[in-house]
Formats: structure tokens, C-alpha cells, sequence
């Protein structure tokens, strides 16, 4: 790349963000702090999602230190229905680092910061462009679609090795003077104009400096191998009431998908020659009576996914009720965290019972 060819790409991306960048809260803070939360809440996360979650988050932890004191429980709720909960914990792991190590200070360079729970390249290289103006890559999906076109780089970006590709290919590009417009317009380009389909290259401030828009292949990239199908679980969900009216709560393990958040119990199939009623008699030490069927749907997650059925159920005896598990009133179950799935569940209950 020729020096007029960089200064002709930052100049047009640089000024079409200025001017035509969305008005996220996020964007109205240079606060480390509050550009780490928000990066983290926005991996996986649509942006649409994620703007009510931010607010409230803020308000209720508004510095490291009022983060880093809270309850994983309280927190967990706090996250309750952005999913990937992992990102909540290992958040507050790197924030009570900063508050125990920093003085409370987000470190200003990629070496101390990167060395921080959960903070990966990518988080890394935002905090610090956007936070502190420092001249570093922050490569996303969003970045790599639009350098793959812009720059015809047909390399696959599904490997891991090819991300280097990219970060060298910003580090050449970057604005030095405003690394934080830079970076974040090559993300609001990924976003709103280079999309994965049907790309509005007529819209697009770089589209003079595109070589796949020239080349007419910008359907074509990036180029991504097909991933591995995810795994399907069939599971049955059963909301159990006793004669108090408690319903039946498990706390799941403290590692593992969904690690710490409460659920219904649940059985997963397939089961052979075993009923519902069997299988809670034996893994939850007491007997129901299977009710009927509350609702059943399909929950995505990044490597598996659940066929749900969920029943209602009443408790006919308790033998040996597991550690893991509490009977609760409706008004305590309202404050437990709990994974999106026991969500639709939880509320298409109470919807019938109302």
C-alpha cells in the first residue's frame, strides 16, 4: 500500500464516522472502564440488546470498585438475559485486578493490560485506542470483513492464524492521529455498510479505495469455512410446586456452561425406559406428578443446542431433596439469576398461573 492510497483510506473513513456514527451511550465516555464494559457486553450481543443492559449496568457499577465489591449473584442477575454468563465473571476477575494491582487505573498499554482475566487482543486493542487514544489494532469480525474487501485479502478468516493478517493490515492502515475514530469506524463500516450480505457499497466511504468493489467480488469475502454443526440436547424442563406454593430451584455447578445460574430441574433425553417422573425421583429424591405441557421451543447457544419441553408438576413426596436445590416462593425465584431458557420458561408459567 502506497502512502496515498493509507491517508486517502483514513481520511474518507475517519470523516464518515465523525459525521455519520451512531449515538450509542458508550460513545459519550472515554471512561476505560465503561469502554471495557461495554466491549464485553457487545461480544456475541446485538447492539440493540445490549444499550438498556449497559445503562442499568453503569448506573448500578459505575467505577471498578463497586464492580469489583459485588456479589456474583447480584451481578449474575444484573446480566441475566444477555447470556454468556462467563463474561460477567471474568469481567469482575479483571476488574479486581485493576482495583487490587492499579490503583483502580485500567493500565494504558497492551502488555499489563492483556495480562488481565478476559481481556483478549481485540478488547485490548479497543480500551486502549478508544480510552486513551493509543495507536493499536482492535480486529473483530466487523474489521475483517471490511479489510478482506476492501484490501481483497482471501485468506480464511476461520483460522486463527489469519487474524494476524488483519492486525498488521490496521497497524500499516491506522490513523496515528485519531486511532479511536479510525478503529471504531472500521467497526460502525462492518456494522451498518459492509454487512455479510447484500454489502451497501453505494453508501460506502471507501468504496473508491475497495478492490473487491472493483472487482465486483464482495459477495465473495471473507472467505470462512463452514463450522461444525452444533449438537443438539433434547431436554425436559419441569416446574414442580409443592402444597406451599414453593416451586423447585437447582443451582447448576459452579464451572461449566452456565456455571452458578438456577434453573428447574432438568432431564435430558434420550432416556430409555425411564419416564420424567422416574428420572426426578431418582436425581432430585422425590416424587411428581407430571402436569401438562407449559410451552417448548429451541434455545441456541454457541456450541450446542437445547430442544426444550416444559411441564408443570406437583410434588406428591420428598425423600432426600439435593444441596443444590431450594424450594422458593415466586417472589424469591424473581430475584435469582437465571439463563434465558428458564426465563421463557419462568414467565409462560406465570403467565398461566395469573
Amino acid at each position: 500500500m502506497n502512502e496515498l492510497y493509507k491517508k486517502n483510506v483514513r481520511e474518507s473513513l475517519v470523516s464518515w464516522f465523525l459525521e455519520e456514527k451512531r449515538d450509542l451511550p458508550w460513545r459519550k465516555t472515554t471512561d476505560p472502564y465503561k469502554i471495557w464494559v461495554s466491549e464485553v457486553m457487545l461480544q456475541q450481543t446485538k447492539v440493540d440488546t445490549v444499550i438498556p443492559y449497559y445503562e442499568r449496568f453503569i448506573a448500578k457499577y459505575p467505577s471498578p470498585q463497586s464492580l469489583a465489591n459485588a456479589e456474583e449473584g447480584e451481578l449474575l442477575k444484573e446480566w441475566e438475559g444477555l447470556g454468556y454468563y462467563s463474561r460477567a465473571r471474568n469481567l469482575q476477575s479483571g476488574v479486581k485486578e485493576v482495583v487490587e494491582h492499579y490503583n483502580s487505573v485500567v493500565p494504558s498499554n497492551r502488555k499489563e493490560i492483556s495480562k488481565l482475566k478476559g481481556i483478549g487482543p481485540y478488547t485490548a486493542g479497543a480500551i486502549l485506542s478508544i480510552a486513551y487514544g493509543v495507536p493499536e489494532h482492535a480486529v473483530d469480525g466487523n474489521v475483517m470483513r471490511v479489510l478482506s474487501r476492501v484490501l481483497l485479502i482471501k485468506e480464511d478468516i476461520a483460522k486463527p492464524k489469519t487474524k494476524k493478517i488483519f492486525e498488521e493490515a490496521v497497524m500499516d492502515l491506522i490513523d496515528r492521529e485519531n486511532p479511536s475514530a479510525f478503529n471504531q469506524g472500521l467497526m460502525e463500516l462492518g456494522a451498518v455498510i459492509c454487512t455479510p450480505t447484500k454489502p451497501k457499497c453505494l453508501l460506502c466511504p471507501l468504496r473508491e479505495n475497495c478492490s473487491a468493489f472493483f472487482e465486483g467480488v464482495q459477495d465473495e469475502l471473507p472467505i470462512k469455512t463452514i463450522q461444525k454443526k452444533s449438537k443438539t440436547h433434547k431436554v425436559k424442563t419441569v416446574v414442580i410446586q409443592n402444597k406451599d406454593g414453593h416451586v423447585l430451584l437447582e443451582k447448576r455447578a459452579s464451572k461449566g456452561l452456565l456455571a452458578n445460574m438456577w434453573q428447574f430441574p432438568m432431564v435430558e433425553l434420550p432416556t430409555p425406559n425411564h419416564t420424567v417422573e422416574e428420572i426426578v425421583e431418582h436425581d432430585y429424591g422425590i416424587e411428581i406428578e407430571k402436569g401438562p405441557l407449559i410451552n417448548e421451543f429451541k434455545h441456541v447457544f454457541s456450541h450446542l443446542v437445547w430442544e426444550m419441553e416444559s411441564f408443570e408438576a406437583i410434588l406428591k413426596q420428598e425423600k432426600e431433596l439435593p444441596n443444590r436445590c431450594k424450594w422458593l416462593t415466586i417472589a424469591e425465584i424473581n430475584l435469582q439469576p437465571m439463563p434465558v431458557p428458564m426465563l421463557k420458561i419462568w414467565n409462560a408459567w406465570k403467565e398461566r398461573e395469573i
